[in-house]
């Protein structure tokens, strides 16, 4: 039997998809007109009555394959097990990529040629086609006159290539299904060319070994790892073990690596590499821990997070606040006082900005819809982090993520939106009435419904947040949402879909009014948690001073009489240690507010016995280097320490402390030149404050 490359792909993507596809998306997809994609529907059409399926097409929503499951699956297997001579060009593509990833040595045309059924002339104009998605991930293709084509970049930037090869043409855990099928010789899944050829990439029984050891110490020391996390981490390792066995070895900043084996991240790596040396009997580099690190960091977690002071470094902050200014200013909302959102960023971009400069590669598996949810708010942070980040290049499925840090923190229910929304249906009455009390009491943010008949609709756009119909109508079907009278459960989740878009859109100045929550009987719980937090902000309070030094001085000087006076008050053990790792904080990122007076250096040590935050004024101003890495003079500076192992609590009031010192420029300007007496009262209501939200 013979289907065509493109009717393959079609017959693909509606194999593979969950619900109705339009016929819009499959024309993107193939990259082919809407008047194409319908002319080759008919065949597939034809195509699939041959296995008893049928298309079923649905006006306004899109087009099904439906029919037995046996039936599915038996068209799966045939299309799986046709001999492909008529490749799709993206197959081509990936064939080639995976040839030139395994070589050792030059690869002549022909060689391709003969693999791929086409002549040497189509190769090379495929090696042209390629070299600028190559180039996205570091590689390049290089071709030796009289030898053969080699790919060439770092092992890193392979390891990221094939990864997101994986991911296109492979769901991660279907891969390792497959894996484990081929390991049992079980396997139930029709594979093609590439699949097999990706599964090559990977030894089973290794990866199986793998998989476990990650269960074992993963599972442990982060319990709360996102599935995809998991499963990417899995792929990951096999992929690594496999190369690290050719001899391909990746390199990592060793200062880097130094500065992430304080985290708990590294540590469960460590362990996790250990335990692999010893089942799979192989020397793995400490370069494959700090990459297993970032993977760990970057994870996406389902609990909250709070950064640290040493997990996540001011200058980060800095332009994390940046950020939320820059959308906050653009989209005329108050987000500046969202500690929430600032710590979640924070947390996300350090890691972030590492693995891109690095080149590792980081795959969001819900880009789509994040892009279709939110294409404006996508597109203002796509601008943002261009400008904010001007020497970093941050790719669409990390753009993705703050993406949705953002979303969440807008659609919090802080604003409140009105949304109005038009039903039409046959006559206006009857399922429109019922339709309108459903949407109602289904989405809380539609607070006014009106109804019309098919005959009295003339503009739906007109005066409208929202329109729904229960009949296909002639305009555009994306100024519409065509659904049943009784609103099924798959279509509420549409609407909702359509809500969140429009509630962005509706977002206007007025600061968030917070709303009340709800009373807890739980008082002496509140108590003891109020109790817990006011004992370590008052302790902060007690000790905090302003000290004026008499004469100039340098900024070794500086640090030399703030320890020692330290010292003296038993806050610190062990002055010079604490001074060399303020010097090590130095180097590390500039310490300096950007365009203020100010510097902030702060670490922690097992040196150090208790939190502290001290201010120390200088006669004659210093220069130091500034966290957006220009010089800058400052005259005062501000210290906070902390012990290397210390309470939760204490780390989040110096968390919030940090947040405060960026918060604007007023106060800002507070601590360049304020009296003690006057911060201390700043800084007293600001705990009250934050206590009072603890509780």
């Amino acid at each position: 039997m013979y289907i065509a490359s493109r009717e393959r792909k079609l017959l693909s993507i509606l194999l593979d998809a969950r619900g109705e596809v339009k016929v819009k998306e499959l024309a993107k997809l193939l990259n082919i007109s809407d008047r194409t994609a319908h002319r080759d529907l008919n065949q597939v059409e034809t195509t699939v009555a041959k296995f008893n399926l049928q298309l079923n097409r649905k006006q306004g929503i899109g087009i099904k394959l439906s029919g037995q499951e046996e039936n599915i699956h038996r068209l799966q297997a045939t299309i799986a097990s046709l001999e492909q001579t008529d490749y799709t060009i993206e197959e081509r593509h990936a064939i080639i990529f995976l040839i030139l990833f395994e070589a050792d040595e030059p690869v002549k045309l022909f060689t391709f040629a003969n693999e791929l059924n086409v002549t040497n002339a189509t190769i090379s104009h495929d090696l042209d086609q390629m070299e600028e998605h190559l180039n996205k991930y570091g590689l390049r293709v290089y071709r030796k006159r009289g030898l053969g084509v080699e790919l060439e970049g770092t092992e890193a930037a392979k390891r990221k290539a094939i990864s997101s090869f994986i991911a296109d043409f492979l769901d991660p855990y279907e891969y390792i299904t497959m894996a484990k099928e081929t390991l049992n010789k079980q396997s139930s899944s029709p594979q093609n060319s590439i699949s097999n050829r990706l599964l090559g990439l990977v030894n089973p029984q290794k990866l199986e070994r793998i998989e476990e050891e990650v269960q074992q110490v993963v599972g442990k020391l982060l319990p709360n790892l996102a599935d995809s996390a998991y499963i990417a981490l899995v792929v990951h390792l096999a992929l690594a073990v496999q190369r690290l066995e050719k001899g391909d070895h990746i390199k990592f900043d060793p200062k880097y690596l130094e500065e992430l084996r304080t985290t708990n991240e590294f540590s469960t790596a460590s362990q996790l590499i250990r335990r692999l040396e010893q089942s799979l009997h192989l020397y793995i580099p400490n370069d494959e821990i700090g990459y297993i690190t970032m993977h760990l960091m970057g994870a996406k977690l389902r609990v909250e997070q709070n950064y640290m002071i040493e997990d996540s470094s001011m200058d980060t902050a800095y332009i994390a606040k940046e950020l939320i200014s820059y959308v906050s200013h653009r989209l005329h909302v108050g987000l500046s006082e969202n500690f929430s959102l600032l710590n979640d960023l924070v947390t996300h971009l350090k890691p972030a900005v590492y693995r891109i400069k690095q080149g590792m590669n980081i795959k969001n598996p819900m880009l789509e819809e994040i892009v279709t949810d939110y294409e404006d708010l996508f597109e203002l942070i796509k601008e943002a982090v261009t400008e904010l980040f001007p020497e970093v290049d941050f790719p669409d499925d990390e753009i993705g993520y703050l993406v949705l840090h953002f979303a969440s923190a807008l659609l919090s229910g802080e604003w409140e939106v009105d949304l109005r929304a038009l039903v039409i249906c046959s006559s206006g009455i009857g399922t429109a009435k019922i339709l309108a009390s459903r949407l109602m009491q289904k989405i809380p943010e539609i607070k006014q419904v009106d109804n019309r008949s098919m005959f009295e609709v003339e503009d739906i756009k007109a005066g409208y947040d929202l329109v729904v119909s229960t009949i296909p109508l002639k305009e555009d079907e994306n100024d519409y949402i065509l659904v049943s009278p009784m609103l099924q459960q798959d279509e509420v989740e549409r609407i909702k879909r359509w809500v969140r878009k429009q509630k962005l859109q509706k977002i206007n100045k007025k600061k968030p009014q917070q709303e009340k929550g709800e009373q807890s009987n739980a008082y002496t719980e509140k108590l003891t948690v109020m109790q817990k937090y006011s004992g370590i902000t008052i302790r902060l309070l007690d000790a905090f001073r302003i000290t004026h030094l008499p004469e100039k001085a340098s900024l070794l000087n500086v640090l030399e009489k703030a320890c020692k006076q330290l010292a003296d008050e038993k806050v610190i053990t062990d002055e010079k240690k604490v001074i060399q790792k303020l010097i090590e904080r130095e180097q590390i990122s500039g310490l300096g507010i950007p365009d203020k007076s100010l510097a902030l250096y702060h670490t922690r040590d097992d040196a150090i016995d208790k939190a502290s935050f001290t201010v120390y004024a200088l006669k004659e101003a210093v220069t130091v280097k500034g966290m957006d890495g220009s010089d800058q003079s400052i005259t005062r500076i501000l210290l906070m320490l902390a012990p290397k192992e210390i309470e939760q609590e204490s780390l989040e009031v110096l968390s919030f402390l940090s947040s405060l010192l960026i918060q604007s420029d007023s106060i800002t300007r507070l601590f360049e030149s304020g009296k003690e007496t006057e911060i201390r009262e700043y800084l007293s209501e600001q705990f009250f404050n934050f206590i009072q939200q603890k509780a």
